[in-house]
């Protein structure tokens, strides 16, 4: 179980990177500014989980994900212009990222507190935390404060179907895919389809 989460770990980081490259590439930034935003999701959402935890930050004991950030950040940079449409791939990839964090930031705080209340909310703040870094840097209104968008909701529902699953028993490679099969499909609902939730009259 311990190889799958590292491996969804750096996968995470890795799309979560190339949404924040393709945005800086998107603003026409050079080389290092598209280096920095490809970092701030990558990493943005799990600093701030593994200092509210007091755990070591994950990238200082282990440089492994800030060098899969970078060779992400690199790729974007030089081949952005092959990709059809960027805008359509950074959504996408965010919400790949989004439904990848939410589980294994879940997953890391249930570890360490043992309470499902704290691995929900510290799963939501995995998966979405980088993101608002991202887009505040690109002087843009944040995707999770946007009217209407399923987000914050999508990594509620995969941290939430994961701490349920696991409380029931049921076995934990099952219970990671489930919980970030539902992640995705809610934020792939919102992408897709429009759902969102209702506002206030």
């Amino acid at each position: 179980m311990d190889n799958l989460i590292i491996f969804l770990d750096l996968t995470g980081i890795f799309v979560f990177a190339v949404s924040g490259a393709l945005a800086g590439v998107r603003k026409s930034m050079d080389m290092f500014g598209v280096a920095v935003l490809a970092l701030m999701p990558a990493i943005g959402g799990g600093t701030i989980r593994d200092l509210t935890l007091g755990q070591p930050v994950f990238w200082i004991e282990n440089t492994v994900p800030i060098w899969v950030a970078l060779v992400a950040a690199g790729a974007c940079f030089f081949f952005a212009r092959f990709i059809e449409s960027r805008l359509r791939f950074l959504t996408w990839a965010d919400a790949v990222g989004l439904s990848l964090f939410c589980v294994v930031g879940a997953e890391k705080a249930l570890a360490v507190s043992g309470s499902m209340l704290v691995a929900v909310i510290m799963g939501v703040v995995t998966g979405v935390a980088g993101g608002i870094i991202r887009d505040v840097i690109c002087n843009e209104i944040p995707i999770v404060m946007r009217r209407g968008e399923i987000y914050a909701t999508a990594a509620f529902i995969g941290a939430g179907t994961f701490c349920a699953l696991s409380y029931v028993g049921v076995p934990e490679q099952i219970v990671v895919w489930v919980a970030m099969g539902g992640a995705f499909l809610a934020r792939a609902g919102g992408i897709k389809r429009g759902w969102s939730l209702p506002t206030a009259q």
